[in-house]
């Protein structure tokens, strides 16, 4: 996560130059632009998916149509050519803030979401687009600091999506102001429930969240590395409230962290040893390959291979499985926003390679049973 990096100059000066064109260009051919310049930088590395007959639940991923965020579009058709090759039989939509209604109460608005992709859900269901049964799972969110003024709100959520809505995330990734390039958290929008300051801690959205039970809801627990004890905290006192611990706490190699690989790696042990004495959290292994992480992939002149990732990311992967066993793991995409690194192919062939050496049983639970059970998935 430290290492130096070896910015492509063409790459970047391509993209500076696209940017420049699709500032000026019309909406439609901005994204296709821009679309089409990430594709052909994917292609530019080719691998066949290993092992296509493995079964496949992946258990995070986004969809969105929003000329802010990056993809500017991501919806079913480009989740359906992602995934194609690998036998992906069942997906989990998480949370990205995607279209919240434009009227009403201010804290119902995020129900749009749930509305948006149940609708995309069911359009898959019809068989059109293969086995693939995107969005199986739903996780939307509400802002659990209403206290118990969440409890309608959770209500409309799983009203909009009865035979799918599983959980809430209200994400909580937070640094101190500075020590990251986009300040003290990820950039979002503003309509989303709010980052704050140990918002785990906070006792509002400790009486939000104690809700959660009520509803048989999980809850997404998304930290940077520097939170994990935070999230141990709550999962001890709501024991009966399963938390899944994403992208492996978010470790930071950016800002303030760059450079500091083997101390963060040190520290964020200690912290994983500790949360995964929690029998109620699951852990997903991935979304490391994100802009905050470090590696940098993104600048590269060729996106990297699944060997590259693997070399990469093996030790947090590995120590994440020890820690919590292959039961309590689950292998996640993360796309579109690790698609800013690598191709689905290429991630998931790293996932397949990292698993070599283990038995079916728990291969078929990282891959495949462990999101099935978490999130209570159909069998397809």
């Amino acid at each position: 996560m430290g290492r130096t990096k070896k910015t492509s100059v063409a790459r970047r000066g391509f993209l500076k130059g696209a940017a420049a064109f699709v500032a000026t260009a019309p909406s439609a051919v901005s994204q296709n632009t821009a679309a089409q310049a990430a594709q052909d930088w994917l292609s530019l590395t080719q691998e066949a998916p290993l092992e296509p007959e493995l079964p496949i639940i992946d258990p995070h991923h986004h969809l969105w149509d929003d000329p802010a965020r990056t993809p500017q579009r991501y919806l079913l058709e480009h989740l359906v050519a992602d995934t194609k090759g690998h036998n992906v039989r069942q997906t989990v939509f998480i949370e990205c803030g995607s279209m919240y209604r434009a009227d009403g109460p201010e804290e119902f608005r995020v129900v749009g979401e749930t509305e948006f992709v149940q609708g995309i859900a069911a359009e898959c269901a019809s068989g059109r687009y293969g086995d693939l049964r995107a969005a199986a799972g739903i996780v939307g969110t509400a802002d659990l600091r209403l206290g118990d003024r969440v409890a309608p709100v959770l209500e409309a959520q799983v009203a909009a999506s009865r035979q799918r809505f599983r959980g809430i995330r209200h994400g909580a990734a937070w640094t101190e102001p500075g020590e990251i390039p986009t300040g003290s958290a990820a950039a979002r929008a503003p309509n989303r429930p709010a980052v704050v300051p140990h918002l785990l801690l906070d006792s509002n959205f400790r009486r939000g969240y104690a809700h959660l039970r009520t509803y048989g809801l999980t809850f997404e627990g998304w930290v940077y590395h520097t939170q994990i004890a935070e999230l141990t905290d709550l999962a001890n006192v709501f024991p009966d409230t399963t938390i899944v611990f994403n992208h492996l706490g978010g470790p930071i190699g950016v800002g303030a962290y760059s450079g500091r690989r083997d101390e963060i790696f040190r520290d964020w042990k200690a912290a994983i040893a500790e949360l995964s004495r929690c029998p109620n959290v699951v852990a997903k292994i991935g979304g490391i390959q994100m802009v905050v992480n470090g590696y940098g992939w993104h600048e590269r002149k060729k996106p990297p291979t699944s060997d590259e990732l693997l070399r990469a990311n093996r030790d947090w992967y590995l120590y994440t499985i020890d820690q919590f066993t292959p039961a309590r793991c689950m292998f996640e995409s993360n796309f579109p926003v690790d698609r800013l690194s690598c191709s689905y192919t290429v991630l998931w062939n790293q996932f397949k390679k990292l698993t070599k050496g283990f038995s079916a049983g728990e291969r078929s639970a990282m891959f495949h049973d462990a999101a099935m059970r978490v999130y209570r998935l159909p069998r397809h």
